[in-house]
């Protein structure tokens, strides 16, 4: 039969790991959100096109020809944005203006890094 041995519990393969500390679980879970917002192609090109506008801002109606997708569409993906902390939202009159967080999109950046 084969013997299984195991470590005692203070002891690991490795001096290094006894020295790793995980990421804070809050920070985690908001830089999973942020990594599932941008995982999406079409999230990423609205992200671009956004940022690459010459105001720095876009409303939905500058987005629906280019990408070739619906209004609802396009507010589905701008929503997951805004809740991600990527884009602001700026409500005027009946139109809605989104803008980068230059911030949040450095921290993506970083974390890519």
């Amino acid at each position: 039969m084969l013997q299984v041995i195991t470590p005692p519990v203070d002891q690991t393969c490795s001096e290094q790991t006894a020295e790793l500390v995980p990421m804070d679980r809050g920070q985690a879970e908001q830089v999973a959100q942020i990594f599932k917002a941008v995982s999406d192609p079409t999230r990423l090109q609205i992200l671009s096109m956004i940022q690459g506008s010459p105001a720095g801002e876009a409303c939905v109606c500058d987005l629906t020809k280019p990408l070739g997708l619906t209004q609802p569409t396009i507010s589905h993906h701008l929503k997951i944005l805004v809740d991600a902390g990527l884009l602001t939202r700026d409500k005027r009159g009946p139109w809605a203006w989104f803008a980068v967080v230059p911030e949040r999109l450095a921290a993506v950046r970083s974390l890519l890094a």
